[in-house]
């Protein structure tokens, strides 16, 4: 590598990830050329053995599944497109721009690779990874020879003694002089381009998107034509979004790093159960969702920001009534619906949350957290949770009957009829008493990751929407039970009025 480096950090990381190589990749001086020979054609065809033998230094952990799968996808392939969305610490951009380059060059399938990064200097350490496995791997040296060419071994750009070619590209340059002699590129992989500025920026998406389609790949190889774009999706609108959305020929291989309900993670070879857990923990579930589950937390667009007003909590004592209200789930996995128990208050005209448990569990401990809530309430005050009189089956009976005799209380649980208004109606009912400042979030919940749940669904309630609304929906369900009182009270009220009249 030609090191006029400009960045001394990316240059001791060059250095650093060499001496790995080397230091890795020792050889075996007993092996015969038989042997050899066998192994390279097993390799060839073996993603995963490829990975062990020629790749220790990346491997602290077995090469899961969705490698091979990806591996196979693309070699199989030869005009591949396909968006990599997995999770963060799950080694897309080492299989994209290092590992499957190299596999499909051992089988003489690649000859021109383009590195597109968020700029150019970002491109070039990228691409430096797969070019000092070319300089420093000795194994791969040993099978198929020195591949480091004087002359053409530079920054961003390297060609080596079998032909291959390299080049780094920020996104957005000017993509003409792609072509090397009678090459184009064959292969290109996109990373990691999503920014805070381009977020915030729809028609700076759209641009970038519409330069990798327009400008870029048509400047490929007419027969070899494969695409890789990297980048977990963190963000409700992103680049790469635009340009998997509204072109049908791209497939989407999604990887998410765990089950939100069990924790178990999807590379048990190298993450523990206990894990993701933690960095939830840490970072907080919506961060965590959005950065390892590729499920971004969506800003609302009917309930925005500067209608949530928080606010102490009022004496429980001193709520003129208060209502719970659950919307049950069974199933417990990632993708069902969530358990929403939602406890309000009312008081003076306005509607406060007091409590809440938003998750994707299994019933039984939905009601266990009921019965912490009943046992945490004050001896003279009294709260009913409600659910649909649909789900008051055999086997939920069974289970509350179960819970009550664990905690040796009464959950005080009561049957309500379902609704038969479209639910999205119902939910948007709510929305003049945020816009007229009468809801209040307990400001006690702000680090509650279940509050935030329910917070996030509530923001994602928008015409057509495909978000959870499990939280919204108790809410609704609360309100109207909430709101009798107030009707109750405005009568009586009406009353007292005309009987004063009288006199």
């Amino acid at each position: 590598m030609a090191h006029v480096a400009k960045d001394n950090s990316a240059l001791k990381r060059f250095r650093e990830l060499s001496n790995r190589i080397q230091a890795s990749t020792a050889i075996n001086p007993l092996e015969t050329p038989t042997d050899k020979r066998k192994r390279i054609e097993v390799l060839k065809g073996d993603f995963q053995k490829f990975v062990k033998y020629y790749f220790a230094h990346y491997t602290d952990s077995e090469t899961p599944e969705f490698h091979v799968r990806i591996a196979r996808k693309v070699r199989r392939n030869k005009k591949y497109k396909g968006w990599l969305k997995w999770a963060r610490g799950h080694a897309k951009s080492v299989v994209a721009i290092v590992l499957l380059p190299l596999w499909l060059w051992i089988n003489g399938e690649i000859k021109f690779l383009i590195v597109i990064g968020q700029n150019e200097t970002k491109a070039q350490i990228l691409l430096g990874d797969l070019q000092a496995e070319f300089e420093n791997n000795q194994r791969l040296i040993n099978d198929f020879g020195a591949q480091k060419l004087l002359g053409n071994w530079e920054d961003g750009f390297f060609k080596t003694a079998s032909g291959f070619k390299a080049k780094a590209l920020g996104m957005g340059q000017d993509p003409r002089g792609l072509r090397v002699g009678a090459d184009r590129p064959d292969m290109i992989v996109a990373d990691d381009w999503e920014t805070k500025e381009t977020i915030k920026n729809p028609k700076r998406q759209d641009e970038y998107a519409n330069w990798l389609l327009r400008a870029v790949i048509p400047a490929m190889d007419n027969k070899n034509r494969r695409v890789l774009i990297c980048q977990n999706h963190f963000a409700p609108r992103m680049i790469f979004s635009k340009i998997v959305e509204e072109n049908k020929a791209w497939d989407v291989d999604q990887v998410n790093a765990y089950d939100p309900v069990t924790h178990e993670p999807t590379w048990h070879q190298k993450y523990d159960r206990w894990f993701f857990k933690e960095v939830e923990e840490e970072i907080g579930t919506l961060a965590a969702l959005a950065e390892y589950n590729n499920t971004p937390h969506v800003e609302g667009k009917l309930f925005i920001d500067e209608y949530f007003n928080y606010a102490k909590l009022p004496s429980l004592k001193s709520f003129t009534a208060i209502t719970g209200r659950w919307d049950v789930a069974f199933a417990g996995s990632k993708t069902s619906d969530y358990n929403a128990i939602r406890i309000w208050g009312l008081k003076d005209g306005k509607k406060y949350l007091i409590d809440c448990f938003v998750k994707q569990c299994k019933v039984i401990v939905a009601l266990n957290w009921i019965a912490d809530f009943q046992k945490r309430l004050p001896a003279d005050v009294s709260v009913q949770v409600g659910f649909e009189s649909q789900f008051w089956n055999e086997e939920i009976y069974r289970t509350i009957g179960d819970v009550e005799a664990l905690h040796k209380l009464s959950l005080n649980l009561i049957k309500i009829e379902r609704s038969t208004k479209n639910k999205y109606d119902r939910i948007v009912e709510m929305l003049p008493q945020y816009q007229n400042g009468r809801i209040i979030y307990n400001e006690a919940l702000k680090s509650n990751q279940d509050f935030h749940v329910g917070l996030a669904q509530l923001k994602g309630i928008e015409p057509g929407y495909k978000t959870k609304d499990d939280s919204p929906d108790a809410d609704k369900y609360a309100f109207d039970h909430l709101d009798s009182f107030e009707s109750s009270r405005a009568s009586k009220h009406i009353v007292r009025k005309k009987e004063s009249r009288k006199f």
